[in-house]
């Protein structure tokens, strides 16, 4: 499965749906973060994550890894 870090997810997923993508789920949030599968146009299956990086902040200088 390919990853990868999205900005403002609750808006990406309306318009993937407006577009014909396929959605396997719904968003799932966490502490850390928002997740959604979707499929490609291959059905490769494609994890979309919005990282919520304020928690990390002080320990890896406003970054994630």
């Amino acid at each position: 499965m390919i990853k990868y870090r999205v900005e403002n997810l609750d808006a990406l997923v309306p318009q993937h749906k407006k577009d014909g993508v396929t959605i396997l789920d719904e968003i799932e949030e966490y502490s850390y973060g928002k997740f959604i599968h979707i499929l490609d146009q291959e059905n490769n299956k494609l994890e979309l994550w919005e990282p919520i990086d304020r928690p990390f902040d002080k320990k890896s200088e406003g970054k994630t890894f």
